[in-house]
């Protein structure tokens, strides 16, 4: 039951249907608060009402001047409302305009006079509460401090405001502070409305503490749930908030501090004598003692532990701590937690990400994650709109734990890393015996296959002719009948080419015999990587070819100078869909480049950045993506570029093969070591190329799918089940089916769906995950770069100095030849910008994912995993790749030459 309001009574002047008095809540006491008031009380507001009910917490009492109140005094502000309209059309990047638009909001509101029959509800309100008591006035906008976004320091707070006429001016400026600069762009960048975010005013009893400051109830560190940390100060916690000084830290788990870090506390933050707050120091003889027992701090948590319990995840709350008492004087979800994936037990699980594995670490869709999971051979985990698998149980034995590690290792060191630091601590899992068949790897390593390419050639055939009966099966199908097909056909046929046992021996065909090569010519040449040389233009890779393709489609349309310039246009306008491709037909060569553009996303059109997620737009639903580096090739190649960057890499492969040869032959045993070199050469030349395929026919499955559903969806939307049709890409496959048969849909669960999908986009998902909620990415444990290098996986030999370009889209990409891409990620689509650079850093991938076999085909110095590589390199710099050593240097910054 929604608590009683105190109402005011006035007629609502922006409502234009309003004829008559509408009843405007002014004032409400934390009381009268609960959860369901956010639109009235605003984050915060809600926050201190549920707080208020939580039995053994105290809460100093207060009120909330409530969001009507916000909007009655703005509305009769016409000035705001013109500033209101500028400031939506302003994007987060014009910070000169904010800032002038901002400025002059901020300034009408806290000009305006507030209406006397506020004026006397807050009176009223000060004097239940005591009318020369000490307030805090704080911000609490309806988009603060929320499951999803928590806007944490964006709005103002007030602190030792006394008597009426000083708490009116201070709600104004709470007011003006919902337009703060600061507070205007992180609405810009997270996609608010400045119209929709309402601004609600605490004003609550002031309490004068011996010590303050902030419980997390999940280390912000590591992201553990099971440990909280206390960061604890003398006076007012504004003191830590403001970074005046640095607090206490007490860390602790199951009622045990683990961790004490006592600091120097030599200032304070005090209520001044006249209203406000003042600096002030402190004696010497306190200045390094706790600010708190130890006592004390395991009462504080488990306090926390209570209020976490109520509000159902880990949260933010700020304390006071007055003679032996505890106030809670807010408390705010931890919104930088990667979610945890559900259990239907209290085990330990250690959960490693898939999308790490699949080089896509961006949040997926409900759709997407569940056509995966479909697709998956693993039992597979959900959190935070990615997937994880569970590879506990094979961990916890010692024949499992060193074939995962192992496996898992060759790819990516982090991640090897990550979990032995696990095994290591030996206090997460158990150690149990190997007789378990839980303790055996997932599959029996496949048998040896022939050095035969027509066993590559007849698995595509097999592939390519699977596709085209599914196209036609597929052509007429609807309704139920249509879902029911796709899940059998992922199920069955899909599976069976893309696990069938014939493709799996020729994949990791390529790959030992890569691990052969790298091995034993370092054991016995000391040359690290050779493989890379020897795999340059292998046949049958077909993504590879597709960066080649692109080329030869810039070859087509490079002559006709209207087609390049319209091309331009496009780049510069956005445009949307194919619509464009038709436009060129009217000018001189156009149809020409509209059947070479065709004729690529005939071929290749099923790509697109992040294609495992079924519900990402694919190249043949935008073919403007493709505009900019379809031009950028025209720009920096001569015709022809693509059949010679291939004969390049063949060359170079050959030429690299004889020189290894001659001097193996020069060793000891040389002529013996010199023929099963030549074999492995042969077998790694036959095999690699194959291991983008089956990927590649997943993905031309999977917009097949992807084509019907939406025709379906259309129908939906045409009988007024869906609103849109990419509605569907919120509901899981299971539950699309059943909308498909009901024609009923829960509009609510996919507006839901769509916010919690808004939040997952801003995580950042780790390598591994545990079930106490610990992310750990792992370390390098290196010594062999040079201090400042920052550290990476060695996946395509060479080095290579360029300028780098941070890239984070294809379609924005401005690459000149010479440039080294700097990206988080590279999975096929990205392939085109290979032909286009000179090196490739990531901050994800192994040396066996698509972006690691594509630059050693390409022959591109390339550095994988480098954490945080995105944000240390800046566009412009000028950087070296270390290609063979995996390492990268920073020579200079951006502005520089």
């Amino acid at each position: 039951m929604r608590p009683e309001k105190v109402l005011h009574t006035c007629p609502l002047p922006t409502d234009p249907t309003n004829d008559g008095a509408a009843e405007l809540a002014y004032v409400m006491g934390f009381q009268q608060i609960d959860s369901t008031n956010v639109a009235d009380a605003g984050g915060k507001g809600a926050a201190l009402g549920e707080l208020s009910r939580i039995e053994g917490i105290r809460v100093p009492d207060g009120f909330c001047v409530t969001t009507d109140a916000f909007q009655q005094v703005v509305a009769e502000a016409p000035s705001i409302d013109a500033r209101l309209d500028e400031l939506s059309r302003v994007k987060a990047d014009d910070h000169a305009t904010i800032r002038t638009l901002s400025a002059d909001i901020r300034s009408g509101i806290e000009g305006v006079a507030v209406p006397d029959d506020l004026v006397a509800e807050i009176g009223e309100s000060l004097a239940r509460l005591g009318e020369q008591a000490s307030y805090a006035v704080r911000s609490s906008a309806t988009a603060e401090d929320l499951p999803t976004a928590s806007f944490a320091g964006q709005q103002d707070s007030y602190l030792n405001i006394v008597g009426l006429p000083e708490i009116l001016r201070h709600v104004r400026r709470c007011w003006a502070s919902l337009f703060t600069e600061r507070a205007v762009t992180y609405r810009c960048r997270n996609g608010f409305d400045h119209r929709k975010v309402r601004m609600a005013v605490v004003v609550q009893r002031m309490v004068f503490p011996d010590a303050a400051g902030m419980l997390f109830t999940a280390d912000p560190v590591t992201s553990n749930r099971k440990v909280a940390t206390v960061e604890a100060g003398w006076g007012l916690g504004e003191a830590l908030v403001s970074g005046l000084v640095a607090g206490d830290v007490y860390t602790v788990r199951d009622d045990q501090i683990i961790g004490t870090t006592v600091a120097t506390k030599p200032r304070s933050v005090q209520a001044s004598p006249g209203g406000g707050t003042e600096d002030a120091p402190i004696e010497p003889r306190r200045q390094t003692q706790p600010a708190l027992t130890g006592e004390q701090v395991v009462r504080l948590v488990k306090l926390g532990r209570r209020i976490e319990a109520h509000f159902g995840r880990p949260q933010d709350i700020e304390w006071c701590l007055a003679g032996d008492d505890f106030h809670i004087v807010q408390s705010r979800p931890i919104t930088t937690l990667f979610p945890v994936p559900a259990a239907d037990d209290q085990d330990n699980h250690v959960y490693v990400s898939v999308g790490h594995q699949q080089m896509m670490t961006d949040a997926m869709k409900p759709l997407g994650l569940s056509v995966w999971r479909l697709t998956a051979a693993r039992a597979m985990h959900e959190a935070g709109g990615r997937l994880f698998v569970d590879v506990a149980p094979i961990l916890a034995r010692p024949a499992g734990r060193d074939y995962i590690i192992g496996a898992l290792g060759k790819s990516d060191p982090l991640i090897r890393d990550a979990l032995q630091s696990i095994v290591d601590r030996g206090d997460f899992l158990p150690s149990l015996p190997d007789e378990s068949p839980a303790a055996a790897p997932a599959g029996d390593p496949p048998a040896p296959v022939e050095n035969d390419p027509a066993i590559v050639t007849e698995l595509i055939r097999q592939s390519e002719e699977s596709v085209a009966t599914l196209r036609s099966e597929i052509r007429s199908l609807h309704g139920t009948a249509l879902l029911d097909f796709i899940r059998d056909d992922i199920a069955g046929e899909l599976k069976r080419v893309l696990f069938h046992p014939r493709s799996h021996q020729a994949i990791m065909a390529g790959m030992e015999a890569t691990w052969w090569l790298n091995d034993h010519l370092e054991e016995w040449l000391g040359e690290k990587n050779a493989a890379d040389a020897l795999t340059q233009s292998v046949p049958h890779n077909v993504t590879s070819e597709m960066g080649l393709a692109l080329l030869d489609v810039a070859d087509t349309i490079r002559p006709y100078a209207d087609v390049v310039a319209f091309l331009h246009r496009v780049a510069d306008e956005g445009r949307e869909g194919d619509g464009f491709l038709d436009e060129l037909a009217r000018l001189a060569g156009g149809k020409e480049a509209r059947d070479a553009i065709r004729g690529y996303l005939d071929k290749y059109g099923m790509r697109c950045a992040g294609e495992i997620d079924i519900t990402r737009t694919r190249w043949s639903e935008q073919p403007a993506a493709l505009v900019p580096t379809l031009l950028g090739n025209i720009k920096n190649f001569e015709p022809g570029a693509g059949e010679r960057h291939f004969e390049q890499g063949l060359q170079e492969a050959r030429r690299k093969e004889q020189d290894v040869l001659t001097r193996l032959r020069a060793l000891p045993g040389g002529e013996e070591k010199a023929e099963e070199t030549k074999r492995m050469i042969d077998r790694v030349r036959t095999f690699a190329g194959y291991r983008e395929y089956p990927k590649y026919g997943m993905v031309s499955r999977y917009f097949i799918y992807k084509q019907a559903l939406l025709r379906e969806a259309d129908r939906l939307v045409r009988s007024g089940t869906l609103r849109e049709p990419d509605d569907i890409f919120f509901l899981r496959f299971e539950e699309l089916r059943e909308v498909v048969r009901t024609d009923a849909v829960d509009a609510e669960l996919i507006r839901e769906r769509r916010e919690a999908f808004r939040s997952y986009e801003t995580l950042t998902p780790p390598r591994i995950l545990t079930s106490d909620g610990e992310a750990i990415n792992g370390e390098y444990r290196r010594d062999d770069a040079p201090a400042g290098a920052l550290l990476g996986l060695p996946v395509s030999a060479g080095t290579v100095e360029g300028r780098a370009r941070v890239v984070t889209d294809m379609a924005q990409a401005d690459l000149e030849a010479g440039d080294i891409l700097v990206t988080a990620y590279t999975d096929p689509s990205w392939t085109p910008l290979f032909v286009a650079v000179a090196g490739l850093v990531t901050e994800v991938g192994g040396l066996m994912t698509h972006g690691a076999v594509i630059a050693r085909e390409y022959g591109l110095p390339a550095v994988v995993g480098v954490e945080r590589a995105t944000r240390l390199i800046q566009d412009g710099q000028r950087i070296r790749v270390h290609g063979t050593d995996g390492y990268v240097e920073i020579l200079s910054s951006a502005s520089q030459p």
